[in-house]
């Protein structure tokens, strides 16, 4: 198809999307779940987009094809493609080794659907203590002790807030900015 615009000629391509069938979804979540790990609720989420773009592109409902997305879903979760502990565990483990804190790995479980009993039960089995975490997360951003431009006392202050916005309790942020460097770390 192609558009005028003033004296340019331009061409504009439309993606042509196709309706939607069993096979169809199921080859779409396929190679959706090769790129990405994903829970059976985020899988859900991103076939019915999917199926959305086509219908609307067709003048149909999305509604009409949600037995299919279901289908899709239970059958990835079926084949072993989808597991939603083992997507927690390993999600939470990435994060953790970032040094995130507790609070904020529940709300990324969370928006990725995972529900609250597991996300409590992954926690649980989770030995590293937020002390730690925190530590990790102050490395990572060079703030506290790990400080390397500026006065550590004059970004105090700033440092704090930054552990605080990140999820860690006052009294952890205080601990972590007002101590020092690891001894193996030098």
């Amino acid at each position: 198809m192609e558009e005028e615009t003033g004296n340019k000629r331009e061409k504009t391509r439309r993606k042509v999307y196709k309706l939607p069938d069993k096979d169809r979804l199921m080859r779409s979540a396929v190679a959706y779940l090769e790129r990405y790990s994903s829970s059976s609720e985020n899988l859900r989420r991103v076939m019915e987009r999917k199926v959305a773009r086509a219908a609307r592109a067709h003048d149909r409902e999305p509604v009409e094809f949600s037995d299919i997305v279901a289908a899709t879903v239970e059958r990835c979760i079926a084949i072993g493609l989808v597991d939603d502990t083992a997507y927690a565990e390993t999600k939470a483990s990435s994060l953790r080794r970032r040094g995130t804190s507790r609070r904020q790995i529940e709300a990324k479980l969370a928006a990725k659907g995972i529900g609250k009993p597991l996300i409590d039960r992954v926690l649980a089995a989770d030995d590293t203590d937020e002390t730690e975490a925190a530590r990790r997360f102050a490395r990572r951003r060079r703030l506290g002790p790990w400080r390397t431009r500026g006065s550590r006392d004059d970004y105090r202050e700033r440092d704090m807030a930054a552990l605080c916005r990140a999820g860690f309790g006052f009294d952890t942020a205080r601990e972590v900015i007002g101590g020092s460097r690891d001894p193996e770390e030098c």
